[in-house]
């Protein structure tokens, strides 16, 4: 198993991204979580196998419809703590 850390800059607070990561993180069948940070961006933490956090993290480089993504930093980790499905965390 897999872990990315993701931070996604740009406007992605305020468009609906978190609840979208979720549905879209959900529908892999991606484990962890999703939540906005406070300097404006938005930060997943996303568990699996790596060509499916590769696909998810394709998405995370676009967004929903509203978002403007300007950057997408991944940071690969040993995968940490189990999670019960994919959730949007405050």
């Amino acid at each position: 198993m897999y872990q990315a850390h993701i931070i996604i800059s740009g406007k992605v607070q305020n468009v609906c991204y978190r609840v979208s990561c979720k549905e879209y993180a959900s529908s892999l069948g991606l484990k962890g979580w999703v939540r906005n940070s406070d300097d404006g961006s938005v930060e997943a933490l996303a568990q699996g196998e790596k060509k499916i956090i590769d696909r998810f993290i394709e998405w995370c480089k676009k967004g929903p419809p509203q978002a403007k993504v300007e950057e997408v930093k991944i940071t690969w980790q040993e995968a940490n703590g189990p999670f019960n499905g994919f959730s949007v965390i405050k």
